[in-house]
């Protein structure tokens, strides 16, 4: 099975199934980062050590055995399936020559440690530099947003159009850095199929030349060099335009984040406070939210869990949803959702006014009533008046008497 793909989508939401794919990549990026040591290591000791090159060869080819290619997605084309097979097949090429006595050229080093070096010193310690630079506009990013959230609606204008540029280029910064981030992992995780296989196959191939005892071998080795080779072309021009396609989106995903929700995804997701009671009073707890409006399910996972318990999500069924007025409550971008398995209103607040805007179009959220709008609305359909002998029937809209937050009664009598 491989690794989950990455989308650039995903570095906006930056959702905790996303950082879990992250940490798959980082853990692979480690593990063929020791793989490079070990080949080059392992390499060193065959050129250096022609008296113990029996023992050599065989430790070499048994590092190349225990190495298997990840690749992305499920199945694997055939130029792929070459490629995790190739150390397979360079290993037992080596076993049959292990009692060979053989020289190695001069320029051994040159075909395969200094490729080697060079791919783990530029692209997997590119890939490193910018995994730092992720976690600490991150934290700075999020430390930012938690301060922001916490400032009052009172405060001037001012400050507080202040404060929004402020988070909003923090997350500008934040974003960028994500996408450069797994552009990178993308790079590599491509790169790698053949980075590593060109030079070791290029050193084995100068490794049985040189030898006349293994002429025959390397007949023998011929048919599969040249379909690996062909194999290897094929990946590296796939690699030249699949490139062009990651920049191009990476780009347009710069300038457009919200342009890429693919089809089978939430209608929203994100970060979302929820204000909750607990035993000292009122608190806001974070959580990750999705709704999906076809079956108005919004799911509520939280995030700031105690150390060592379950993170425990919840699925909701959607009734309502209002925008909450600033003046209602003391903090800002908050709004109101209704549910079938919970008593009372529910109060989120989003990262932004922007934000807010986007979950409550997604929710079919409305705008609160104020009760002279309603006083107004109510004396408007009072002044339709029938006479009915000494009766006057007074008429009311019946969406008006069914507004949960009054009640009306209704008299009759003579004029």
């Amino acid at each position: 099975m491989g690794h989950t793909p990455l989308e650039f989508s995903e570095c906006y939401l930056d959702s905790p199934v996303f950082r879990e794919s992250l940490k798959g990549y980082e853990q692979e990026l480690e593990r063929t980062n020791k793989f490079i040591k070990d080949v080059i290591k392992d390499g060193n000791a065959l050129i250096s050590a022609i008296k113990g090159y029996s023992s050599a060869i065989q430790k070499f080819s048994q590092t190349l055995q225990s190495f298997q290619f990840d690749f992305i997605g499920d199945t694997m084309t055939d130029d792929e399936i070459n490629i995790a097979e190739s150390f397979r097949e360079f290993a037992d090429l080596l076993q049959e020559v292990e009692d060979e006595k053989m020289m190695m050229l001069q320029n051994a080093d040159e075909l395969l440690i200094k490729p080697l070096e060079a791919f783990r010193k530029d692209q997997i310690g590119l890939t490193k530099e910018r995994k730092k630079k992720f976690d600490r506009d991150s934290e700075k990013f999020y430390s930012l947003l938690d301060k922001h959230l916490h400032l009052s609606s009172k405060k001037k204008e001012a400050q507080l159009q202040e404060a929004d540029l402020q988070v909003d280029k923090e997350k500008q910064n934040f974003y960028e850095s994500s996408l450069e981030y797994v552009y990178q992992i993308q790079e590599v995780q491509e790169s790698k199929k053949f980075s590593l296989v060109e030079p070791v196959l290029a050193f084995l191939h100068c490794l049985f030349t040189s030898n006349s005892l293994t002429f025959e071998l390397t007949q023998d080795f011929l048919p599969y060099k040249q379909q690996l080779q062909l194999s290897l072309q094929n990946t590296r021009n796939h690699f030249g335009s699949t490139r062009e396609e990651l920049e191009d989106l990476k780009k347009r995903m710069t300038d457009a984040p919200m342009i890429c929700k693919l089809k089978g995804q939430s209608t929203i997701e994100g970060y979302l406070y929820s204000q909750e009671k607990r035993a000292l009073g009122l608190t806001w707890v974070k959580y990750y939210c999705r709704y999906e409006k076809e079956g108005k399910i919004l799911g509520m996972t939280p995030v700031e869990q105690k150390p060592g318990s379950r993170q425990v999500s919840q699925e909701l069924t959607l009734k309502s949803c209002t925008r909450r007025k600033s003046d209602t409550i003391d903090k800002r971008f908050c709004f109101d959702v209704e549910t079938n398995e919970r008593q009372g209103t529910i109060t989120l607040q989003a990262p932004s006014e922007a934000n807010r805007r986007l979950w409550l179009e997604a929710m079919d959220g409305k705008e609160p009533v104020s009760v002279w709008n309603l006083h107004l609305y109510l004396w408007l359909y009072t002044a339709c008046v029938y006479r009915d002998g000494h009766t006057i029937i007074i008429l009311f809209e019946p969406t008006v008497l069914m507004h949960p937050c009054y009640k009306l009664s209704i008299s009759y009598g003579n004029v």
